[in-house]
């Protein structure tokens, strides 16, 4: 299933938003890449997922499920970057660029969630919708970063990237804690989609899995992977091995491993989930910024 900006209306609608805004708005292409990381480098918490997409896939490619836009001011300077499509991410340093990409958003069909600082995502949600429209659901959270590994008192060795064979209980366990968090289960919303995109991230070598008796202890995905930032989600353990210890020496082990090469781990957390939060911060996660995501109707 792939969901872009409608191609057949982008020039019409970026020429709208030239004469509405006081920036340009254009799509990005391949020789873009460069300037685009070098801007999104300056905000690298915020901007890890667009900044690993470009990193793996470029600013063109079916895998980003969306397109890259940018705003420019008089000078042709970026103001800002997004990525439109099922999910729509971006960093705005002005209002004309936010009002931009909100209102270039309403041109794209499935959108399936809108996430980032809250502040941000609430006043992208006003010119995306209007006040007619409520969201299907909002999820307020908070965004954790970790800069510094914990000691390891006994690690575990069978904690390691997973292969191919955990695949169909990755699959499992990913759609659970998606239809947990937003209602829908992306194993009925797009299955051949979702079951690719988890196989090319275990071909990456970004699900960290304990697997014991070709059961799964525990699980994280390395959802976006930079030098600046690393951004993790699907933190999981077995329902009958939890309370045992196991979840923080496993997620203490894997932020060892991953500050190796890159100088920041951040996972968000519903803000409600207050024992989710109390692990995190055993585990060395701190609190940087109040985050939303938005799943429109």
């Amino acid at each position: 299933m792939t969901v872009t900006v409608l191609r057949n209306e982008s020039a019409e609608t970026l020429n709208i938003f030239n004469s509405a805004t006081a920036c340009t708005v254009e799509e990005l292409g391949r020789e873009h890449e460069a300037e685009v990381l070098d801007f999104l480098a300056a905000n690298p918490i915020h901007t890890v997922l667009m900044a690993s997409m470009v990193r793996d896939n470029g600013l063109i490619s079916p895998h980003n499920r969306g397109s890259f836009y940018a705003c420019r001011d008089q000078q042709a300077q970026l103001e800002g970057v997004a990525l439109i499509g099922q999910i729509m991410v971006f960093e705005a340093r002005t209002e004309a660029s936010l009002l931009a990409f909100a209102r270039l958003a309403r041109h794209c069909l499935g959108a399936h969630l809108i996430r980032g600082e809250r502040q941000s995502v609430d006043q992208f949600w006003k010119k995306y919708a209007g006040e007619a429209e409520e969201p299907r659901l909002v999820s307020h959270e908070l965004l954790l970063e970790q800069r510094e590994s914990l000691p390891l008192e006994e690690p575990i060795e069978e904690l390691q990237p997973a292969t191919l064979a955990c695949l169909d209980q990755v699959l499992k366990v990913n759609a659970g804690m998606a239809f947990k968090e937003a209602g829908v289960s992306p194993l009925n919303r797009d299955p051949s989609g979702f079951r690719r995109r988890t196989a090319r991230r275990i071909e990456q070598g970004r699900v960290w899995a304990w697997v014991q008796d070709e059961r799964l202890i525990f699980k994280a995905d390395v959802v976006a992977d930079t030098p600046q930032a690393i951004y993790l989600e699907g933190i999981y353990v077995h329902p009958e091995e939890r309370l045992k210890g196991y979840g923080l020496r496993c997620l203490t082990q894997l932020g060892s491993t991953l500050l190796e090469h890159s100088e920041s781990i951040c996972l968000t957390s519903n803000e409600r989930n207050k024992d989710a939060l109390a692990f995190y911060a055993r585990a060395g996660y701190q609190f940087h910024s109040h985050y939303e995501t938005i799943y429109p109707r």
